[in-house]
């Protein structure tokens, strides 16, 4: 599963291949910690927006910037193992970056798909995709499910 796995420095080279050949590209990105029917529903979401799905996870760095220093529970690698073996996902990059900029400035995809806490107004990364010709579009189902939300219900289990 892990042929699916593409370094930062290799990203920029596997867009120009992919437009050259004509293919419509996709970004979607996030932590994937602990996946769920969110993550699932947003990814295939994605996919039907174009031919080739790249999924950008943050990393281990990433992730605790962003979630505290408990988190991520499952290692970057495994997360990265854990997304590639989707079906409908093509290629997975791993970033540690606090936003996903630096991949849509390399990888420059068509279509920068966002789960449904956004909105097309509201998503950081939107002027820039917009600048690099791409679009945005919001996937996925109303943001009913979070790893946050699965881990504080487990604790409540676990410690009754």
């Amino acid at each position: 599963m892990l042929n699916k796995f593409v370094p930062i420095e290799e990203i920029e080279v596997l867009g120009r291949e992919l437009r050259s050949e004509g293919k419509k590209i996709v970004l979607a990105n996030g932590a994937f910690d602990m996946l769920h029917v969110g993550h699932i529903r947003y990814l295939n979401g994605a996919k039907e927006w174009g031919d080739v799905l790249v999924v950008a996870v943050n990393s281990d760095i990433s992730v605790r910037k962003l979630k505290g220093s408990n988190r991520p529970v499952i290692p970057d690698k495994e997360r990265v193992e854990i997304v590639s073996s989707l079906e409908m996902v093509d290629y997975v990059t791993l970033f540690d970056e606090e936003d996903v900029r630096r991949v849509i400035t390399l990888l420059k995809p068509d279509v920068h798909a966002k789960g449904t806490d956004y909105t097309p107004d509201s998503v950081p990364e939107a002027e820039l995709v917009n600048s690099l010709g791409g679009k945005v579009v919001i996937v996925g189902d109303p943001k009913d499910h979070s790893t946050t939300y699965l881990l504080k219900k487990l604790r409540e289990v676990v410690c009754k």
